[in-house]
């Protein structure tokens, strides 16, 4: 019985030893995403920025799936802000393009018209995507101020606020 378990024993360590995780690794994908805690600081700034502006706003923060990381409403901000401001966030991630920079190319008229009227697509400014070496990390919308290029004003002082911990 222990031979038999020395032999058993042997050739699961050669198993073991053995370069498995080389042929594991074709078959999966290696990403990076935000920290809640980057998403947050994110956020922070963003509304910071908002609120010297003079503008009550929510700011939404997505991982690169879409998935809600962090939304924060300032106490005036109406509700439905809340629903934009994921919405842009998430327009912007699933895009990857800034909602500003849809407005035009989604336009009545335009052959990519119809992707406004897909559910859930918000094409309006505020939507940004956050970006680290290149890759897409995550998506900020701000929604609330007078205009959409305000609410990119807001967006861009959140990833300001975050770009030395994208650096890698």
């Amino acid at each position: 019985m222990t031979t038999r378990l020395f032999r058993i024993l042997a050739i699961s360590s050669v198993l073991l030893a053995t370069p498995i995780k080389a042929l594991a690794a074709e078959g999966t994908v290696t990403f990076e995403m935000l920290k809640p805690e980057t998403a947050l600081t994110a956020a922070q700034a963003a509304l910071e920025r908002c609120r010297d502006e003079g503008f009550q706003a929510t700011i939404a923060v997505v991982d690169r799936f879409g998935g809600v990381q962090v939304v924060l409403r300032d106490q005036l901000a109406s509700p439905r802000t809340v629903r934009t401001a994921i919405g842009k966030a998430r327009t912007a991630v699933g895009f990857r393009t800034n909602t500003t920079d849809m407005v035009e190319v989604t336009d009545h008229g335009q052959p990519a018209s119809g992707i406004r009227h897909l559910p859930g697509v918000v094409v309006v400014g505020g939507g940004v995507i956050i970006e680290a070496a290149g890759s897409l990390v995550g998506g900020i919308g701000v929604s609330g101020a007078p205009g959409g290029d305000m609410d990119d004003l807001c967006a861009f002082a959140g990833i300001s606020a975050i770009e030395d911990e994208l650096e890698f």
